[in-house]
């Protein structure tokens, strides 16, 4: 049998944040399994270095709250909708990581007993160190706060180093390089240029969050394979926002 050393990595437990939109392909609805495997595969690679994992996935893949008021729904209820589309997108990639190995929990912010299990904290963190695989779903459980923000708290609460934020560019650039080609990549950004730059990393609630917390947020590609074992490493392409 090989007995050689995983690769000694900077992180012992970690946040990842992906959008909705993250899993579902080229469609423009829904979720592509094929896409929901390829991400757990890339979650399964930096499990298998013993990082510990948290996950946060949003649900703008089925339903987005703020879309939905502004087509006349009431805010509360259509925000609603959006953290139980969380909940779908959670049990996907719980189904994808558990086929190829990875135990995971699915851990609600809205009690749903027959589904998944209620948010208790000390109870997730046993989850953790037994190396389960924590999704958060439902948000916060509150209207008007969004993924993001769920993503840095219980990243906070959950006490882990990083958040690292998989979108389909790599890092935060000073306007959008996916129409601009003369945009400039950062290799380092503070929580509070961000802000007054009204750079689009995370919402601004979670930002100053994050800053008040002193937790660093990684934003990387989710599209390049290796991509977040590689950052665990110290390689790769991608934005460190921190102090």
């Amino acid at each position: 049998m090989d007995q050689t050393p995983a690769p000694k990595t900077t992180f012992t437990r970690v946040m990842l944040k992906i959008s909705g939109e993250a899993l579902m392909g080229d469609q423009g609805f829904g979720l592509h399994p094929p896409t929901v495997e390829r991400v757990a595969r890339e979650v399964k690679t930096v499990h298998d270095l013993g990082v510990e994992i948290c996950m946060v996935i949003g649900g703008g893949n089925i339903f987005r709250g703020l879309q939905g008021s502004a087509q006349g729904m009431e805010r509360t209820t259509a925000d609603y909708m959006g953290m139980l589309a969380t909940v779908m997108n959670a049990l996907a990639m719980q189904s994808a990581l558990e086929s190829i190995g990875v135990f995971t929990r699915v851990v609600s912010a809205i009690p749903m007993d027959q589904v998944c299990e209620p948010y208790i904290r000390r109870r997730a963190v046993r989850h953790l160190e037994k190396k389960r695989v924590c999704i958060f779903a439902a948000g916060t459980g509150n209207p008007y706060f969004t993924t993001d923000t769920a993503a840095t708290l219980r990243a906070s609460e959950m006490a882990c180093e990083a958040i690292f934020k998989g979108t389909k560019v790599d890092g935060v650039y000073d306007k959008d390089p996916v129409t601009n080609s003369d945009a400039i990549r950062y290799d380092h950004i503070s929580y509070d240029d961000v802000l007054a730059k009204h750079l689009a990393v995370m919402d601004a609630s979670a930002i100053a969050l994050a800053r008040d917390n002193n937790l660093p947020i990684i934003v990387f590609s989710l599209d390049e394979p290796g991509g977040f074992k590689g950052i665990l490493n110290g390689e790769g392409t991608y934005t460190t926002v921190s102090g």
